[in-house]
């Protein structure tokens, strides 16, 4: 999250590899996820004939319950690199520690007043800026393990009670939740919860990527950060 006077800690190497990889791969699986979730919710008319000629709709389950996996699998694989990488890979997940400190939130209102256009120029950062890593944790991050965690309890409704997915989801979300139709119904929720931020994101990202003094689509591409 440092901050940095511009031309003085620029280039830094700030997202790497597996960051990236985590970073394109998530978002394609939240778009998969997103239209199949959709189509799951608000099914189109059934079409005539015999049941057994159109599957397209078990291919649409197919599909989400796929994309499902690799969502979880990429999300446990980066909470994973939080141990094992750089300093910027542990800025989303360790929002509390940076909130200890004055200058984090002195940056917070910085970047607010900047986003709101009260101040023409904000400070440059070299990973993600205080306002963004809070939306990072609190929407992305507690957004995704939401909606892992209802996904998979939902899933082991239709695998059965003894399958690992009942077993340790199912058993205790459901009752938890309200059971099945409130967590069918969290669920879709939680999907235009993460679609928001998304829009959002990448508002800011392209807003950021022209108007500030360092890159930062090509810093999710290439890894580096660097002075425009």
């Amino acid at each position: 999250m440092n901050t940095a006077t511009h031309g003085q800690l620029f280039p830094v190497y700030v997202w790497q590899v597996p960051v990236r990889i985590w970073h394109w791969g998530m978002a394609l699986a939240m778009v998969v996820l997103a239209v199949t979730g959709y189509l799951i919710g608000s099914p189109p008319p059934s079409v005539g004939g015999e049941a057994s000629d159109h599957f397209w709709f078990g291919y649409i389950r197919f599909a989400h319950f796929a994309a499902g996996y690799v969502f979880a699998i990429l999300f446990a694989l980066r909470v994973l690199w939080v141990f094992v990488g750089n300093r910027f890979a542990r800025e989303i997940f360790l929002v509390s520690l940076h909130m200890l400190k004055p200058s984090w939130w002195s940056g917070l209102i910085d970047q607010t007043k900047y986003y709101l256009f009260l101040k023409s120029k904000a400070r440059a950062w070299q990973g993600h800026n205080p306002l963004a890593m809070a939306a990072m944790f609190f929407m992305y991050v507690l957004g995704t393990v939401f909606m892992i965690v209802t996904g998979f309890a939902l899933y082991g409704e239709g695998t059965g009670m003894d399958s690992w997915a009942h077993q340790y989801f199912s058993s205790w979300v459901l009752p938890l939740l309200g059971y099945s139709m409130n967590v069918h119904t969290l669920h879709h929720l939680g999907m235009w919860y993460l679609l928001v931020f998304t829009i959002v994101h990448l508002y800011m990202v392209v807003r950021e990527d022209i108007c500030s003094g360092e890159t930062v689509i090509s810093t999710m591409v290439n890894g580096w950060r660097v002075e425009k």
